[in-house]
């Protein structure tokens, strides 16, 4: 975290990913009203008493737009973290396993690599009996492992020739112990990075799912805003900041999400500073 913040890219993505994590957090204290409050006037423009106006159902869209942090950003969270997990498994089992092994687990990454993994969402959010937040969670982390395991992968099959390895392997070591004590700590900015990417994958995916109706309507996320918006015709009748306001702020979290990435990046590789 050190070497993060004195990053200038990372520190500001970190500063501005914080924005959005400790509005999420505080929401009940800096949203005026409730995200399902519908006692105004609908379709109400900007004003001081309603920051970005009013939805159709008259609800405050300033109060949806801080609720609905927390939902995204806890399926960023959870998703990337789930994603990334599947991804370091596989990905060093197949690299320092390998023969059939690797034959099998390379099989299944190529497999997972080659469908396309929106559409792919798409038809299993489709299929599901239930929607909501838990289900676009586990579809995302579902489909979103394999390019994180194929560079893990990489890295290990790498790792696994260095001096160090061979030295455990032939004292003796247990498989778990050379996975967690030797290689594991030599890829943490890489395991950081491939967080970062899921997690910013994630978020999107979510509010792909939810635009198109495949999540909860119910449940106030940037998503949904974005579903009811259209549905309503928010730029047709004059409501631009109903749909512009959560499209903003995937924006400015996608782009805090790579500054960090990027920051890891120059921490990992030096030579990129140049």
């Amino acid at each position: 975290m050190r070497q993060l913040w004195i990053n200038r890219r990372a520190r500001f993505g970190l500063i501005l990913l914080g924005i959005f994590i400790v509005s999420a957090l505080f929401a009940p204290w800096i949203a005026p009203y409730s995200p399902t409050e519908n006692n105004f006037t609908p379709n109400l423009p900007p004003s001081p008493a309603h920051l970005l106006g009013t939805t159709q159902f008259g609800q405050d869209v300033f109060s949806q737009l801080i609720w609905g942090g927390r939902v995204s950003l806890l399926v960023g969270a959870v998703a990337g973290a789930l994603a990334t997990l599947v991804g370091v498994v596989i990905g060093l089992i197949s690299g320092f396993l390998g023969g059939l092994v690797d034959e099998s687990l390379s099989l299944l990454i190529n497999v997972a690599l080659v469908l396309p993994s929106f559409p792919l969402m798409v038809v299993i959010s489709a299929y599901f009996p239930v929607r909501g937040v838990g289900v676009i969670i586990f579809v995302i982390a579902l489909t979103g492992w394999a390019w994180g395991a194929r560079v893990k992968r990489a890295q290990v099959m790498t790792l696994r020739e260095r001096d160090f390895i061979r030295a455990a392997i032939f004292a003796g070591d247990s498989f778990w112990r050379i996975i967690f004590r030797e290689i594991l700590p030599n890829m943490i900015s890489l395991v950081a990075a491939a967080f970062i990417g899921a997690a910013m994958g994630a978020i999107l995916g979510e509010a792909g799912l939810e635009f198109l109706g495949f999540g909860n309507p119910q449940v106030v996320s940037w998503g949904t805003m974005l579903y009811w918006a259209q549905n309503a015709s928010a730029l047709v009748t004059g409501q631009w900041a109903w749909i512009f306001a959560p499209g903003l702020a995937l924006a400015l979290v996608g782009t805090a999400l790579a500054f960090i990435n990027f920051g890891i990046d120059q921490i990992s590789n030096p030579r990129l500073e140049a």
